[in-house]
């Protein structure tokens, strides 16, 4: 499941995306979403911190896409808030090998499952998900 941080963070994303043009300020994403400031300040540091937006402080300042928005994807926006998009325990990067891997019946369903999901999350660009007014 994606926990709100996620779908924020993503929210965050197309509004920055679709009032480019310079920094904007926290308070009036937090208006035009309608959410909570504060929560949007622990989004919008997770995001400065993996470098998918910068932020300027003091006068006209704000946060701002480092990127254009078709360069950016819903996948690595969520993952960066959520953490690996994985399904089971035994496709997650590093992990210890199952010992039921050579007889498990349901593994080619999770990683099928795992494929889709990641195929979809990074098949979406921001781009495509700004609204065309």
């Amino acid at each position: 499941m994606i926990s709100t941080k996620g779908r924020y963070a993503i929210r965050v994303m197309i509004d920055l995306a679709e009032h480019d043009g310079g920094c904007i300020p926290l308070k009036d994403i937090a208006a035009r979403q309608q959410l909570s400031k504060k929560y949007l300040e622990t989004i919008v540091k997770e995001l400065v911190a993996g470098g998918l937006i910068v932020g300027t402080s003091g006068k006209g300042g704000g946060y701002r896409l480092v990127r254009p928005p078709e360069e950016y994807t819903a996948g690595e926006i969520i993952e960066r808030m959520e953490g690996p998009l994985i399904t089971v325990s035994c496709l997650a990067e590093g992990a210890a090998p199952c010992s039921r891997a050579g007889a498990c019946e349901t593994f080619p369903l999770w990683a099928e499952y795992a494929r889709l999901t990641h195929d979809f999350f990074y098949g979406k660009r921001l781009s495509d998900l700004i609204r065309k007014a």
